[in-house]
């Protein structure tokens, strides 16, 4: 796409879609066709219409999409709403991205926040920050530090699936904050603090501090943080 022309954005207004090299929006700019580019950044506020494609996406402001969206790589640092579908193969939030559906690629690393109405399914999924997601979880890799607030999925699978406390340097006082919860997690591998869960599933299952757990059903070996609640276990 190296001949395609640029697109920037200073002021306001509504530009057509189609293929572009840069889409560069620093004012208020809408988008209202498909549109396909090898770079789209965002330092105002933009809203596209309909679904983008893109190389790298950018958001230092705020971005709607109102389709779908397909990235290699994406780093939102401030707002960005997708509607339906979005396809991020290599992610890194520090700001908050929304989701409509679902939410899919290679690698996330979320420091901000999701909320994704849908599943999200990655090759390794790494968490410090906070995520909603109102369906399942899946990645071979799941790493969760929980800092602040809670971080929630319907459902959670995976190869090998970590879950660990953060202690927050500023607020060392009183306890811990940060909490999981989930209807059933499941993997090969899981280790679990400050973790809700109705059924826990898996090969190898340690239940560390600070959780709370109905079932555990297991095929190898089984811990117990004293301080943890399990109200059933059965091994498989």
């Amino acid at each position: 796409m190296g001949k395609d022309e640029n697109l920037i954005i200073n002021g306001s207004g509504s530009y057509p879609g189609g293929r572009y090299d840069k889409i560069s929006i620093r004012g208020e700019g809408t988008i209202v066709n498909d549109v396909e580019c090898s770079v789209f950044h965002v330092y105002g506020t933009s809203e596209a219409v309909e679904n983008v494609t893109a190389g790298s996406v950018k958001i230092v402001g705020e971005a709607e999409f109102k389709g779908n969206v397909e990235a290699g790589q994406t780093l939102v640092m401030g707002t960005m709403k997708v509607g339906s579908r979005a396809q991020l193969k290599k992610v890194k939030i520090l700001g908050m991205l929304e989701v409509g559906e679902r939410l899919s690629g290679d690698e996330a690393t979320i420091k901000g926040s999701i909320a994704v109405n849908g599943d999200v399914e990655y090759e390794s999924f790494d968490s410090s920050g906070g995520f909603e997601i109102k369906g399942l979880l899946t990645a071979e890799t799941i790493k969760v530090s929980l800092r602040f607030g809670e971080s929630r999925a319907e459902e959670i699978g995976g190869g090998k699936i970590t879950v660990k406390r953060k202690k927050n340097s500023l607020l060392s006082f009183g306890k811990d904050a940060g909490f999981l919860t989930a209807k059933v997690i499941e993997g090969d591998d899981i280790y679990l603090e400050n973790t809700k869960a109705d059924i826990v599933r898996g090969k190898q299952v340690n239940i560390g501090p600070g959780c709370q757990i109905g079932l555990v059903e297991y095929t190898n070996d089984l811990a117990h943080d004293p301080s943890s609640t399990i109200k059933t276990k059965t091994q498989l």
